[in-house]
């Protein structure tokens, strides 16, 4: 699997076949906190010809299988993907009179991985990472990251699966924001039209000042026009959440769903588990009729990916033999529920309601803390077990909350000032005792100490 890697290097780099590498001295699977074994860093010319700019480009190594011993990875046969299937690389431009790269990019690395490998959540093109601190610790706006195939690097097949490469891209605040509101594939596109925001390789410029739309305000136009016409394509986010039922005791720990739970929580069943994660890795399918992934134990997962748009929606798979029956979890209809956010989960939620609601589709918040998963559908989605009829049901701490478009509209105004969270303190309480509906925007702390 190493060799495999530096074979497709050395393709692109045959004048560098000793390039500078950092190493984790403590090897992961000898107990080391790093999981990347090295991070190569090569010196790449760009294209004048494109207006790529020179700059460094680094390249990881440990995400994959790269000795098919069983030491960190499963082998699971040669067909399928080499480890969690991919690499990270990253590309930033070259300051003028730098003679050496810079490390930082390699502990940046070495944080995504130890996300991956805690989390199981792979990473895919076009999805985003929320890292709210300039990568390289400086005063840079650079705070943010999408991830898309490196432009130059080839999959690999090694003797222990496929090994594509996702390249980091850093983005600003405002850009993040914008593929969280239509999709990370069109920022993407929009960035490499920008030179100095990326170009045609999207390499990243720690220096930059302005985002792509200061530097060509017609390019929000495109987002805004984008956002209406498909909606948004995130179809969730790993998050600090929480939910309680208000229909039964607060005392009754054995169905309350609180972030303060009894000793023994209800947990996932294995099958909801995999169902919510592929959720969050794939999203939309690009099918006549989208669908979610068949239901199954692989190590295949993620965060929130792009896929094509529809106006029809599913929460089950597409061939209905790869539906497990949820035998030992019964679907519990709930009267009243109260839903807790953190305030950057919370700012979410019209995203959640204009961008996926209205367009026919489903939106999951995951907890980050612990089991608990939220899922949001519109009454276009199939497959769910909210219905019209009973709009809150759960299948142990996954709840389902079934809104209607009349419904959708009116939280929308309602809840008009998150999309301004700096102009309001925490905690704020939103309030529809009709519909028996509970929302409150909780500081951190909350979620960090469950036990207060």
């Amino acid at each position: 699997g190493l060799h495999g890697i530096y074979g497709e290097c050395r393709r692109l780099y045959p004048e560098q076949p000793n390039p500078l590498q950092v190493t984790a001295i403590l090897k992961y699977w000898l107990g080391g906190p790093d999981p990347l074994d090295y991070v190569s860093m090569y010196r790449n010319l760009g294209n004048p010809a494109l207006n790529v700019p020179e700059h460094w480009h680094y390249v990881s190594f440990g995400l994959s299988d790269l000795y098919g011993d069983n030491r960190v990875h499963e082998f699971t046969g040669t067909d399928g993907p080499s480890g969690f299937g991919f690499e990270l690389t990253f590309r930033l431009k070259r300051e003028t009179g730098e003679s050496a790269p810079p490390t930082w990019p390699a502990e940046l690395m070495q944080g995504l991985a130890r996300y991956v490998f805690q989390s199981e959540n792979t990473f895919c093109s076009g999805d985003h990472v929320s890292w709210h601190s300039p990568l390289d610790n400086s005063e840079s706006r650079i705070q943010h990251m999408l991830l898309t195939e490196d432009p130059q690097m080839q999959p690999v097949q090694t003797p222990f699966g496929v090994v594509t490469f996702l390249q980091i891209v850093g983005v600003c605040t405002e850009e993040l924001h914008a593929a969280q509101q239509w999709n990370g594939q069109g920022i993407l596109e929009l960035l490499r039209t920008v030179p100095v925001a990326g170009g045609p390789w999207l390499i990243t410029d720690m220096r930059r000042g302005e985002t792509i739309f200061e530097i060509d305000p017609h390019l929000q136009e495109r987002v805004d026009k984008g956002i209406e016409t498909d909606g948004s394509n995130l179809s969730g986010v790993s998050a600090k959440c929480a939910w309680d039922d208000l229909s039964r005791p607060p005392e009754d720990d054995e169905d309350s769903r609180s972030i303060c739970i009894g000793t023994q929580p209800r947990r996932l069943s294995g099958k909801d588990t995999e169902q919510i994660r592929e959720t969050l890795r794939r999203g939309l399918e690009i099918n006549s009729k989208p669908v979610l992934p068949p239901i199954n134990a692989q190590r295949q997962n993620g965060l929130n990916h792009d896929r094509a748009p529809s106006r029809k929606d599913s929460l089950e798979s597409e061939s209905s033999a790869a539906i497990i029956p949820h035998e030992l979890i019964r679907t519990r209809q709930l009267e009243s529920v109260h839903l807790k956010f953190n305030q950057e989960s919370g700012a979410l939620i019209p995203l959640c309601l204009r961008g996926r609601l209205l367009h026919g589709r489903h939106f999951t918040y995951k907890s980050i803390t612990g089991d608990t998963a939220i899922t949001f559908v519109s009454t276009g989605v199939e497959g769910a077990f909210a219905t019209e009829e009973h709009p809150y049901a759960a299948h142990g701490p996954w709840l389902q909350i079934l809104l209607t478009e009349e419904f959708v509209e009116r939280m929308l105004e309602d809840l008009e000032d998150l999309t301004s969270p700096e102009e309001f303190k925490l905690p704020k309480e939103y309030s529809w005792p009709e519909k028996k509906l509970k929302v409150s925007i909780l500081p951190d702390s909350v979620f960090d100490n469950p036990l207060q």
